[in-house]
């Protein structure tokens, strides 16, 4: 590797573009620029966090979202601290990922559900025995878009009518993380790495937790991205404090996260995923766990389960990489909105839906993207060669699929 560190860390100060000059130096077109990286954390502000709660809370979503969000409603199954602290739980509810979507099942919102633990669950301040839940209605925490949080706000306002839910807008008080990186999210667990849950109070990983989540009774923590394990860590953290395992040599700007998550071939938010218009199957949301096919009724259902008993999904959205005629990676070229075609028929692939540099987001009609004899480009920009990936993540059904399609045709 020319000479670097193993773990090549991007402090708060480097931007994306000064990273993308640093890794064009040291990596070949192979490697993905995250190869060999130390975990690394950004603080998400394109989110914010809303709260609900109240008895109906659970009821009120169920009907609205595409998850299954009675799961919150069982005890938690899964151990995910071993240092057992006055404000970290012992036990320990996983975060949902779920959509809203348009009467017609089009794509409105995502959101990041966690349920914050009750004090049944974690040691009083004393630290010498559990907590007194007291009559406490359930409470909900939601990681959603900050660019349509008013509109989202007026939305479940709407539907709440007579149901016994509050929703409150907290972005003030609480704020969204990722932690991710290459050696980070090799280790599929947390408890292969058991300082991730630690939030403070005894965690001898995290010094700085001593102070920052003492008297904070909130007893949040890092979770596997419910998307996907190789996404890294996520969470809702008090924002006047740093989360636990973030130190000054980790944190670094979104950019970076989303250049992570465009490797992977993951959009997120209403700006990536167009809201009103996008196909949820298309935007390969149910294999990011998004979709529960076995709940009941929800808005939007009815195109989801047609969609899906149907089988074939002719779109889908992949990453891409934009190069010149060399083979190398070129950027600030491409915009959302472009079109892909085959350069050598002139037929239309698909869109390009998000770009950062040198590489992007595009719904492609798979016939035309993974078909190995297909040149793709941007119309009017020829010089601009498109490669289309296949993410590794993809269940084989749906190439299968793809292939059986074709040979139908």
């Amino acid at each position: 590797m020319h000479g670097l560190k193993p773990s090549l860390r991007f402090p708060k100060s480097i931007t994306y573009y000064s990273y993308v000059t640093l890794a064009r130096r040291h990596f070949s077109p192979h490697q993905t620029r995250f190869d060999h990286v130390g975990p690394m954390a950004s603080l998400l502000k394109s989110r914010s966090v809303v709260r609900f709660r109240g008895p109906d809370t659970v009821k009120f979503l169920q009907g609205l979202l595409t998850n299954n969000v009675q799961r919150f409603c069982e005890s938690p199954g899964d151990i995910t601290s071993n240092l057992v602290t006055p404000n970290v739980p012992f036990l320990s509810a996983s975060p949902m990922y779920a959509l809203m979507l348009t009467p017609q099942g089009r794509f409105l919102y995502d959101l990041f559900l966690y349920r914050p633990a009750r004090p049944s669950e974690k040691l009083d301040r004393t630290g010498s025995a559990p907590g007194e839940d007291l009559g406490r209605p359930l409470e909900l925490l939601a990681d959603v878009d900050a660019t349509v949080l008013d509109e989202l706000l007026e939305r479940f306002n709407k539907y709440r009518l007579r149901a016994d839910v509050v929703i409150e807008n907290v972005a003030e008080e609480f704020s969204c993380w990722q932690r991710y990186g290459e050696n980070l999210t090799e280790k599929l667990s947390s408890a292969d790495e058991p300082e991730a849950a630690s939030v403070g109070w005894g965690g001898a990983n995290d010094p700085a937790g001593t102070s920052s989540s003492h008297g904070n009774n909130v007893g949040l923590q890092w979770f596997k991205d419910p998307r996907l394990d190789s996404l890294g860590f996520r969470g809702i953290f008090p924002s006047n404090t740093t989360p636990p395992l973030v130190e000054a040599d980790k944190e670094t700007d979104e950019e970076n996260y989303l250049l992570w998550r465009l490797e992977k071939g993951v959009a997120e938010g209403s700006t990536e995923i167009p809201k009103g218009d996008a196909v949820p199957l298309e935007y390969n949301l149910a294999g990011l766990n998004a979709i529960s096919f076995d709940k009941g009724c929800y808005v939007g259902q009815e195109l989801i389960a047609r969609t899906h008993h149907r089988g074939v999904i002719r779109k889908r959205l992949l990453p891409l990489k934009f190069l010149d005629e060399s083979g190398k990676e070129m950027g600030q070229k491409v915009a959302p909105a472009f079109e892909v075609i085959n350069a050598l028929t002139g037929k239309k692939a698909g869109t390009v839906t998000t770009a950062l540099g040198c590489r992007g987001l595009g719904l492609l009609r798979l016939e035309e993207a993974l078909k190995g004899s297909s040149k793709l480009t941007i119309r009017g920009q020829e010089d601009v060669k498109v490669e289309a990936i296949r993410p590794e993540w993809w269940p084989t059904e749906w190439f299968q699929e793809y292939q059986q399609d074709s040979a139908a045709a």
